[in-house]
């Protein structure tokens, strides 16, 4: 039996699952009270299929279409299309993808949050507005920075890395804050690197305005976002026998 001390008091790890089973349950049960929210996402990775984008849009009845791009390895890719080019940094997927449909993204109502920004998020919005205006559709943008600490770097010591000249990047995870707030004026919200589950979490304290305390719903919400960001990794696409299920194709 494991043991451990929290406010000076001591808890079995049976009691800590159960204790934070039913703090989840709580926050579920406030969310049954609560008018539903939609919320798609078409990209669990940089790479993903373009397919899910239209699915969703046309299908999917959303309120919100959330698009996750970013890891580790994606930032150190981009950090080298930027050293080449410095309109490049970003996922040109989501343009390539999400841009032709901005009409009935509009008309529908729906909302975009995107990690696509990448390091170079001014460059990713730029051309998303370009692609709005050529397509004569209204639509207000909304850059959500912060995470690039690269500046930071002069003050590293030796002890902390052997070589502080030898960084190319760095990046802070972001979280939900910034994006809420962000939706509360615009249409499309891109960010550089933030939290996965932020993607999510973001449109659902906007929509329900919900408090930083509220932590049974922050929690619901964490955990809501973390199987969302994965899109349809999380309903089926890494199953393994896909070719015996009926309509695979649409799994999500």
């Amino acid at each position: 039996m494991n043991y451990y001390l929290h406010h000076h008091r001591w808890f079995t790890s049976v009691q800590i699952r159960r204790f934070l089973s039913q703090r989840i349950s709580n926050g579920i049960r406030s969310l049954t009270t609560l008018s539903p929210v939609r919320i798609g996402c078409a990209s669990g990775f940089w790479g993903d299929t373009w397919t899910a984008v239209p699915q969703l849009v046309n299908h999917g009845k959303l309120d919100f279409l959330v698009l996750d791009y970013l890891s580790e390895v994606t930032m150190s890719l981009l950090v080298a299309a930027k050293e080449r080019n410095e309109e490049l940094g970003w996922c040109p997927d989501f343009a390539q993808s999400v841009g032709p449909l901005l009409p009935l993204i509009k008309k529908q109502g729906i909302k975009v949050v995107a990690n696509a920004g990448g390091v170079n998020p001014q460059a990713c919005m730029k051309a998303m507005m370009a692609i709005a205006e050529k397509s004569k559709v209204d639509l207000k943008f909304a850059l959500v920075t912060g995470d690039d600490l690269l500046s930071s770097k002069e003050t590293l010591t030796t002890e902390q890395c052997p070589n502080p000249n030898a960084v190319t990047s760095a990046n802070a995870y972001l979280g939900a804050g910034p994006i809420s707030r962000a939706l509360e004026l615009a249409d499309i919200v891109i960010t550089g690197r933030c939290t996965d589950s932020a993607l999510a979490l973001g449109p659902l304290i906007h929509t329900f305005k919900w408090k930083r305390d509220d932590f049974d719903l922050m929690a619901t919400g964490s955990l809501v976002g973390h199987l969302i960001e994965c899109g349809a990794q999380a309903t089926g696409g890494i199953f393994t026998d896909w070719e015996k299920v009926q309509g695979w194709e649409n799994n999500g």
